[in-house]
């Protein structure tokens, strides 16, 4: 009978076939295994129990003490290998195996390592050690393990003789315990390019592609098919891929000129820059919709006093424009240059290929482009150093909203860059809110501060810099409240700059300062902990990306629109299985963003793309985004719970 108790028993019938193999308390939630499917309870009392099922690779039957938990994930073996599970579906981590198949496999975990026995084709056993900060691999020795276990933060292992071993990360070894004798060690890489040892190349190259099969209505056209899969691509890869077949001086130039780019971004915060246009660039494009250099236009000069000589490796000496950190003012009439210096600055976080024009035009990378968004969704973002005492009484150390104004959109793009960790912000008053940038004398006058609820941004910006270390380069051609704060001040004239900034700061004397001198905001929280939504339980989520404009995720939206540093819409695709993963694996009311989003950083880095969506052949194009647009896309998500 049941009673309602905690104590009373339970019952469910999975709808599957096969034994249990294995079962463990995982993320606070009781794990069983088949060897083909994976099974969670939910619940705290039987009354409320529920399991949810998903046919996907389990425990190997025999292997039930192989699970261990390193880095916050459960590592097991399974008939094709060791896998990683976080919650989601099982990622496999054995590449480096091969095609080879294992048995008896034994796991222990130090918390960041993960150790496996296992037994081979051969039955000869061999220590594997899997390292979760690194991705990588090792054989530890040939050490038979029967069991492992974890007591006062070291590993302990049984051995096949009855010996007891202390291995991993050791805290606190018993007295008694005696130092392993030395033993030989090897590494081995890849393979010698240009018969050298000192020359090593990859030894995989993948290449992906999209091929629209020919049909007749619905029926593959096999013949025609054929000509494409035994004929054209041969010929493609012949073409594109083999060393012999290119032109060996481009693709060099192509690999120096990455590597300038690089250095020039490594030397830009030795030098106090934020960043560097070079002479001779070409910023304007041919058209607003062409990003082809536009022809016959003005070469870019720089200004003598902010003239910097790089030394390249490759190129040797280069001369241009360095903006230094601090508050850089951009002025002109109307079409003289200035939104256009400034777009080639906020495309500047990315290396331009050779031709485009602005391939020596580098910006810090963590430079991020602010404007009003009218109507977007703000989530628990603290904007009380722009916004404060508003008349409804509503909070603004948690602001919420699904529609946003002008001004509340471009406090909350300030407040989520710096939770992204930018070094840099871009403005163009064309795109931003007027309120949020300034308020002039006359209104200061008619509207006393204490009625408005809004602290422009003017009168915030010697602060960001000050204490925050964030840099600004603004745009402005109507109005001069900002001459009295910057420090720097470039005129486009014919889409030529010049420093004007003794002269401007001469004529500004003659007016009063808009901004007032205020007592600096406390630093807004940026320890925001989201929360898994219910509709990334399943094993099927509908992605599209919609080019730079968006991500549909099931019936959900979310509106890229206005991050306008997205380059291209395979970023966008990779941002939605961003969303994808860490609502599955990271999410869980504990991790802050900001570690999730570190997370995301370091699996794209040493995984790569295709770890995001489980499979190395499950999405064929994705492209990398930076961690500035993974907080962007995860703040305008109107779907996310953050705490």
């Amino acid at each position: 009978m049941y009673e309602g108790l905690a104590t009373d028993s339970y019952s469910v019938d999975t709808g599957s076939a096969g034994s249990f193999t294995a079962c463990i308390s995982f993320l606070g939630y009781p794990i069983f295994f088949k060897e083909d499917h994976i099974y969670k309870v939910y619940g705290s009392i039987p009354t409320n129990f529920e399991v949810m099922g998903s046919a996907t690779l389990g425990v190997a039957a025999g292997s039930d003490r192989s699970l261990a938990i390193a880095g916050e994930i459960l590592f097991y073996h399974s008939r094709a290998g060791i896998m990683a599970y976080s919650g989601g579906i099982p990622q496999p981590v054995g590449a480096a195996f091969g095609v080879e198949r294992f048995e008896d496999a034994v796991g222990g975990s130090d918390g960041l390592k993960y150790y496996v026995s296992m037994a081979g084709k051969d039955g000869a056993y061999l220590l594997y050690v899997y390292d979760t900060q690194r991705g990588a691999w090792h054989i530890e020795d040939a050490t038979q393990a029967t069991h492992f276990a974890r007591c006062g933060g070291n590993l302990y292992m049984l051995d096949e003789d009855g010996k007891i071993w202390i291995t991993g990360n050791i805290q606190n070894p018993p007295e008694e315990a005696t130092m392993e004798d030395a033993f030989d060690w090897m590494a081995e890489f890849a393979d010698w390019c240009e018969d050298s040892p000192n020359k090593k190349g990859v030894s995989k190259l993948l290449l992906r592609l999209e091929v629209g099969f020919p049909a007749n209505g619905r029926t593959i056209n096999a013949r025609e098919l054929e000509k494409i899969l035994f004929d054209l691509l041969p010929r493609c890869v012949e073409e594109s891929l083999l060393y012999r077949n290119l032109d060996g001086k481009r693709l060099q130039e192509a690999a120096d000129l990455a590597e300038d780019q690089q250095d020039i971004r490594r030397q830009l915060p030795a030098l106090g820059l934020c960043a560097f246009v070079a002479d001779g660039s070409i910023l304007p494009r041919t058209s607003g919709v062409s990003s082809l250099p536009m022809k016959q236009a003005v070469p870019f000069r720089s200004p003598r006093e902010l003239s910097v000589t790089l030394e390249l490796p490759h190129r040797g000496a280069i001369t241009g424009m360095g903006i230094p950190k601090g508050i850089t003012l951009i002025v002109g009439g109307g079409y003289h240059g200035k939104s256009t210096l400034l777009k080639a600055l906020e495309l500047g976080v990315y290396d331009h290929i050779a031709g485009d024009g602005r391939e020596y035009v580098i910006t810090d990378r963590t430079a991020v482009k602010i404007r009003a968004e009218d109507g977007r969704s703000i989530r628990n973002t603290d904007i009380s150093m722009f916004i404060n005492n508003l008349p409804n009484g509503k909070d603004t150390v948690h602001f919420t909203t699904e529609d946003a104004s002008g001004s509340t959109s471009q406090a909350a793009g300030v407040v989520e860059a710096m939770e992204a960790g930018t070094s840099l912000l871009l403005m163009d008053e064309d795109t931003s809110a007027t309120n949020f940038m300034i308020r002039d004398e006359l209104m200061q006058r008619v509207i006393h501060r204490d009625m408005e609820p809004i602290t422009p941004f003017l009168d915030r910006i010697r602060e960001l810099y000050g204490i925050h270390g964030i840099s600004t380069v603004i745009v402005a051609g109507s109005s001069g409240a900002f001459f009295h704060a910057a420090d720097r001040i470039i005129q486009m004239d014919r889409y030529v700059p010049r420093d004007i900034t003794a002269s401007a700061k001469e004529e500004a004397r003659a007016f009063p300062a808009g901004s007032a001198v205020m007592e600096p905001a406390p630093a807004p929280g940026l320890c925001r902990c989201p929360r898994p939504s219910p509709q990334f339980r399943g094993d099927r989520i509908k992605l599209k990306a919609l080019g730079r404009d968006g991500i549909s995720i099931d019936r959900e939206t979310i509106d890229l629109r206005y991050v306008e540093q997205l380059a291209d819409g395979e970023q966008s695709a990779a941002l939605g299985w961003c969303m994808v993963y860490a609502q599955r694996r990271l999410m869980d009311g504990r991790r802050t963003l900001r570690q999730i989003v570190d997370e995301l950083d370091r699996l794209m880095e040493e995984q790569g793309l295709p770890a995001l969506c489980g499979s190395p052949s499950g999405v064929p194009f994705l492209a990398r985004p930076r961690r500035q647009e993974i907080f962007a896309c995860f703040d305008r998500c109107r779907f996310l719970d953050l705490l």
